[in-house]
């Protein structure tokens, strides 16, 4: 479920709804000569209160963390998965990757005919998930920062479902961008 799935049921039942979600902003300051390349691709980047790379970042840190309204990040959020990441890097159309990812989907019944689907299916989950703070993080360095969600698909080569982790980077103003559709189990 959602926030805002749990206040309608909480109003429809007469419970006491969900806390609000908190959520920061990440701000870099500019107080000094020399700037950490890593608070700075953090500057201005959304993260749930529970889940911020660690604050401050290294000793003499000048960024600070900032409230910001939940509602802000349920409308303003946004997540990016270019196609490319599944025709032709995913199902390895061009035969020019040695991860064999495609071997593993083609066991769960999914071919390059459905890429499409897969495309919005994890962008659809990688927002929803990312605005309700269900997220891992992961690696931070000079590139920004990196989350782990995770995703749910049905098999198509039977009944059930299988889920992973997917990788995602955050950019500021609640921008998530896939960097990997499958990162593991």
């Amino acid at each position: 479920m959602d926030y805002l799935s749990d206040v309608m049921k909480a109003a429809v039942w007469g419970e006491v709804p969900p806390q609000v979600p908190k959520w920061n902003t990440w701000l870099h300051r500019n107080l000094s000569e020399t700037h950490c390349q890593e608070c700075l691709k953090l500057d201005k980047c959304w993260f749930s209160k529970e889940k911020t790379p660690k604050w401050p970042h290294h000793p003499f840190c000048h960024c600070v963390l900032e409230d910001i309204s939940y509602n802000g990040v349920l409308t303003k959020s946004s997540a990016e998965c270019a196609y490319s990441k599944f025709d032709p890097y995913l199902f390895n159309t061009k035969k020019t990757y040695s991860h064999n990812k495609e071997i593993l989907f083609n066991q769960w019944g999914y071919t390059v005919t459905e890429a499409k689907w897969l495309q919005e299916e994890v962008t659809k989950q990688g927002l929803k998930k990312y605005t309700v703070g269900d997220y891992m993080l992961g690696k931070l360095d000079e590139k920004g920062q990196r989350i782990g969600i995770r995703v749910e698909i049905p098999r198509r080569d039977k009944v059930g479902s299988v889920s992973f982790i997917t990788g995602w980077m955050v950019y500021p103003n609640g921008q998530i961008k896939l960097v990997t559709p499958y990162g593991g189990r």
